[in-house]
């Protein structure tokens, strides 16, 4: 299974890991990682190293961060640029991490990531475009 770290500034890594878990059930092989004011690019590398020693990593590593250029990103990548097995996506949202969490035990790191980077832009959906779009289906 592939393992996860979810890292955002504040508390939102650790808000939408439970989000997850209310919908999808509990989960292992998950961390979740705050970058906090005061806190610096070591703090959070010092942060993923910790976690990467308690995940199980042999199947891979996908990070899910909040900003593209961010510090949790740029730590991250400072980790995983020189990795063969791990990953970074940007913009974590709900529907992403739920995809993956369905995914991540029986699919390898590259078509995880495709996946849900697709059910990310998916996810996003203006109601009122929907319901149009809806509407023309129907009269069709």
């Amino acid at each position: 299974m592939i393992a996860l770290i979810v890292a955002t500034h504040g508390e939102f890594s650790r808000e939408i890991v439970r989000s997850a878990e209310m919908i999808f059930g509990e989960q292992q092989n998950i961390t979740a990682v705050t970058f906090k004011p005061g806190e610096g690019l070591e703090d959070l590398k010092n942060k993923y190293e910790q976690a990467l020693k308690e995940l199980e990593t042999q199947d891979g590593v996908l990070f899910l961060v909040d900003l593209f250029g961010g510090s949790p990103f740029n730590a991250a990548a400072a980790l995983i640029s020189a990795e063969e097995n791990m990953d970074m996506i940007t913009g974590v949202n709900l529907p992403m991490l739920i995809e993956c969490l369905a995914r991540r035990g029986n699919t390898a790191l590259e078509p995880l990531v495709d996946a849900i980077s697709q059910t990310a832009v998916e996810g996003v959906k203006s109601l009122k475009k929907t319901l149009k779009n809806n509407e023309e289906e129907d009269d069709l």
